[in-house]
């Protein structure tokens, strides 16, 4: 397992938690659920863990994106990172459902074939309305909503208002929330949802491949689609979904204000009216302490990011994806609650070891290639400083 730069440490530091948060909060109402009921009564675990990954990503993956300067090896570099893993854990997940070890959701059988393959492949299937094979992948398919959004803001020179857009997004979600407390994109709508599927494959393969005028088209295109997608098709709701999207760019924006690209002032803005606006979006007392204390612990790893981290929690970040994905394949395979976590973390260690880190190291290795004319002709990268990280997000993260 590669170290990670002392840089960066501090984004592992938060990732490693926030997976074990996930896995101890799905686990923990398997195997302990009375007592578990009266923690979460006060903070819903899952939902911090998940709160920390989506500000992980809003910090690091605009930086990928402008560090790269191009959406082709961007693009590249989320599908080498993402999609070998869970095509692994989505065949693992088929397996163990054969076997009785595994529940699939009802609906699945419901649904064609192919768009259920369309629609989790993507990892888009949270937002089109179609079941997913683990119920965890929901957190994928925000990600992929905002890497839309992001690749849209990116081409037409905007990434550097996501704070603006931050606070946009916390703004409209409580009268869009009000609005439409549930998904219109849901149910039976499978050619619907098979459109709008194919439109954000087109729009990405296009972005990736074309250049120019076009290239910009499709971002934009796929960028709208992202946004319309979460305020039509969430099935937490316009009101979560948003606040799940502004909490993103509101990490993006203490990566703007670190860079020096805006004023603190302006960062600490995003982040509080993220938490203003969406502390009442769920009707679950605990809701609010979970995305409150997500940002309290995102700020106290950053303002620690100088310091040194002890290697077994870094080494629990880089793996966090691993245990993130794979946590619920286990939950009817574990007696009981310690054994499930002795399970877990070695499993989580050889997937990254054999799955994970090969499909990066290919990635980059393809994605290493000359700037292409019409790259070096429009100069795509916003800030020349995001070439200091070089770190991936999780992707899951949540």
């Amino acid at each position: 397992m590669a170290p990670t730069p002392p840089r960066l440490a501090w984004l592992d530091a938060l990732r490693g938690p926030a997976a074990l948060a996930v896995a101890l909060h799905h686990a923990a109402w398997t195997f302990i659920p009375e007592a578990w009921a009266e923690v979460d009564r006060r903070i819903d675990v899952g939902t911090w863990g998940v709160f920390v990954f989506f500000m992980v990503s809003g910090y690091i993956i605009p930086a990928s994106l402008e560090r790269r300067g191009d959406l082709r090896a961007f693009w590249a570099g989320r599908a080498f990172r993402l999609l070998p893993l869970l095509l692994v854990a989505l065949g693992l997940a088929l397996l163990l459902a054969y076997g009785g070890a595994f529940a699939l959701h009802p609906g699945l059988g419901h649904r064609p074939l192919p768009l259920v393959v369309l629609g989790n492949v993507t990892m888009l299937q949270e937002l089109l309305g179609v079941p997913a094979v683990i119920g965890v992948m929901w957190t994928l398919s925000y990600e992929m909503a905002f890497y839309l959004i992001a690749a849209g803001l990116f081409t037409v020179r905007q990434a550097h208002r996501s704070a603006a857009v931050a606070i946009g997004l916390a703004a409209s979600a409580v009268p869009l929330g009000l609005l439409l407390p549930g998904p219109v994109v849901r149910g039976r709508a499978d050619l619907a949802a098979a459109l709008l599927g194919v439109a954000v494959l087109t729009a990405v393969a296009v972005s990736a491949r074309a250049g120019g005028r076009v290239r910009t088209a499709a971002a934009v295109t796929g960028g709208l689609l992202g946004l319309a997608l979460v305020v039509l098709g969430s099935r937490i709701g316009a009101w979560q979904g948003l606040t799940v999207l502004a909490a993103m760019f509101a990490g993006t924006a203490v990566h703007r204000a670190e860079r020096g690209v805006i004023r603190w002032r302006t960062a600490v803005a995003a982040v509080a009216a993220v938490l203003a606006c969406g502390a009442f979006a769920k009707d679950d007392p605990g809701w609010a302490p979970a995305i409150v204390l997500a940002a309290a612990f995102f700020g106290g790893a950053f303002a620690l990011r100088n310091r040194w981290f002890p290697r077994w929690l870094t080494h629990l970040g880089v793996i966090s994806f691993s245990l993130y994905l794979l946590h619920p394949l286990l939950l009817r395979m574990s007696p009981n609650l310690p054994l499930y976590f002795l399970i877990l973390v070695p499993l989580a260690y050889l997937t990254h070891r054999l799955v994970e880190a090969p499909a990066q190291r290919l990635g980059r290795r393809w994605s290493a290639r000359p700037a292409e004319p019409e790259d070096v002709r429009r100069g795509d990268p916003v800030e020349s400083t995001a070439g200091a990280l070089h770190g991936e997000g999780a992707g899951g993260r949540p």
